[in-house]
């Protein structure tokens, strides 16, 4: 054994924790039935953020950063359909949490996303997905828009520390609205993933790392204020270093397996820059992936929507819904190919995986269940 690979190894030295010590924290999440878009959703959302305790301590007078999952390019369909019908968040769903955060007093609401490929505005990337950007805009008075791949609108990026050992790197450098805002929500959308075994609010994240420094095309000193590809020599493979402008990778080249690294970076930022609310939506989705370009996934309509005050916690009973085990190991489904997110976010101390000291709240797992592995 080298001595990066024993680095490595002794780096998820944390994972040797007993799970449900009650050392990690725990938050309410709710869960809603939701058939359809064409049910009232703001209504949904409302009752959903009432039985999570209310929102106005939350956003009034704040800032709030709704980060949204529009993984790969709009043009990319699965059987013809709209991607906010299977792998994108709904800009329904989008639409009602501004309405209701604005209603609730927040001064400033801004929506972000590392948009695929461009660091172009956001908006345009929405219109090329079939969005209907006024009716979004008209949710909330002042509604704001960023593109988080590159400087985009600020004048300098934000680094986020890692708290104690870092798994992958010691630190982040992200676009200015994740540092520039009160209140940082994860909306993602209820979906299984090749990579990471599924991607809910936890692995939604991972899209906030700017290209212009994770990316394939990475500027080597300095970020590439044009990036034009996606992460998968950085943050996948392992393969090159980001920027030199951030934080470099602590084990460089020990590691190249993406089922290893992505889950770890993921679990470092959920660390590193605290999610304060989750929403997912699960209405209608996809099954085998996360997207068009995984040839095995399937259309489907768990009809859910789930909501949470702690990532981990949100996404062990999103999981359970989907019919997994939110405490599986590698090799277990879903994570047969990945370690799980889940479980390396709990050594961080972000929050437990113990479904029995989660309080449940709305609709109970076992009444909205839809397995997504037969």
């Amino acid at each position: 054994m080298t001595r990066r690979e024993w680095m490595a190894m002794i780096s998820a030295a944390p994972l040797l924790k007993a799970a449900g010590e009650g050392s990690a924290p725990a938050a309410p999440v709710s869960l809603v039935k939701c058939a359809s878009y064409d049910e009232d959703i703001t209504a949904k959302m409302a009752g959903m953020f009432d039985q999570l305790g209310g929102i106005e301590k939350l956003v009034r007078n704040k800032t709030v950063t709704l980060k949204v999952n529009m993984t790969g390019p709009p043009a990319s369909r699965i059987q013809g359909r709209a991607p906010a019908l299977t792998h994108y968040t709904h800009p329904k769903v989008l639409g009602a949490a501004a309405y209701l955060m604005s209603r609730a007093g927040a001064k400033r609401i801004r929506f972000v996303e590392s948009a695929w490929a461009t660091a172009g505005p956001l908006e345009e990337v929405m219109l090329d997905s079939g969005w209907n950007v006024r009716a979004l805009q008209a949710a909330a008075p002042g509604i704001e828009f960023e593109n988080t791949n590159a400087l985009g609108k600020g004048k300098r990026y934000a680094r986020f520390q890692v708290p104690g050992q870092a798994y992958m790197y010691p630190g982040y450098d992200l676009n200015h609205a994740y540092e520039d805002t009160d209140v940082y929500v994860s909306m993602a959308k209820l979906k299984d993933h090749a990579t990471c075994g599924v991607t809910l609010s936890l692995k939604n994240i991972f899209g906030a790392l700017p290209a212009s420094i994770y990316g394939d095309d990475a500027g080597v000193d300095e970020p590439n204020e044009k990036p034009r590809t996606g992460r998968g020599k950085v943050g996948h493979d392992g393969v090159r270093q980001p920027s030199k402008s951030a934080p470099q990778e602590l084990h460089f080249g020990a590691n190249h397996d993406p089922g290893y690294r992505v889950a770890r970076i993921v679990a470092d930022l959920a660390a590193a820059r605290p999610i304060h609310l989750q929403i997912i939506d699960g209405v209608e989705t996809i099954a085998g992936g996360e997207g068009p370009w995984i040839r095995r996934v399937r259309l489907v309509k768990p009809g859910l929507l789930v909501a949470g005050l702690n990532p981990v916690c949100t996404d062990a009973v999103a999981m359970a819904a989907m019919g997994y085990n939110p405490r599986a190991t590698r090799s277990a489904a879903p994570f047969e190919r990945c370690d799980n997110t889940l479980v390396l976010a709990e050594a961080h101390g972000v929050g437990t995986t113990d479904l029995k000291r989660i309080d449940v709240r709305g609709a109970r797992i076992e009444d909205v269940t839809y397995k997504f592995r037969a």
